[in-house]
């Protein structure tokens, strides 16, 4: 377990409910960085969390993705940044102990389960050489 690693919450900023001008991602960025915070030890060093103004879950705000280097990338939706920041801070804590990202939806707390939008598995590089490779 590589609890070193660079990991990442990204929060979309543009992510609006459906018939306000809510945009619940700036908020969500503010209370998430001081649970990572107040979390201490719990969660290792080197996570970040960023806004981005779109990650495509328009329909599902506010969204919400997890991603690090060689591991799977989670892309989670209908985020409430009132009820969802402990589900999201134990998230980041499994997230951090899992070699390659991967778990399954048993494995996420409470909301995380059913709200995953997406889970990408990590780039892999290929080895062959390029005159080895189909065209």
């Amino acid at each position: 377990m590589d609890t070193h690693q660079n990991h990442r919450i990204t929060v979309c900023t543009s992510c609006k409910h459906k018939g306000t001008d809510c945009r619940p991602g700036f908020d969500l960025i503010q209370r998430l960085s001081a649970a990572i915070a107040a979390a201490g030890a719990a969660i290792p060093e080197g996570f970040e969390i960023a806004g981005v103004a779109c990650m495509a879950g328009c329909d599902r705000p506010c969204t919400v993705a997890y991603h690090a280097s060689k591991k799977a990338t989670y892309l989670f939706g209908d985020i409430d940044p009132d009820e969802d920041i402990n589900d999201l801070v134990a998230f980041a804590q499994h997230y951090a102990t899992l070699n390659d990202g991967w778990c399954s939806s048993l494995d996420r707390p409470g909301k995380l389960r059913k709200s995953t939008l997406a889970r990408v598995p990590a780039a892999m590089i290929e080895l062959r050489p390029s005159h080895l490779r189909a065209s």
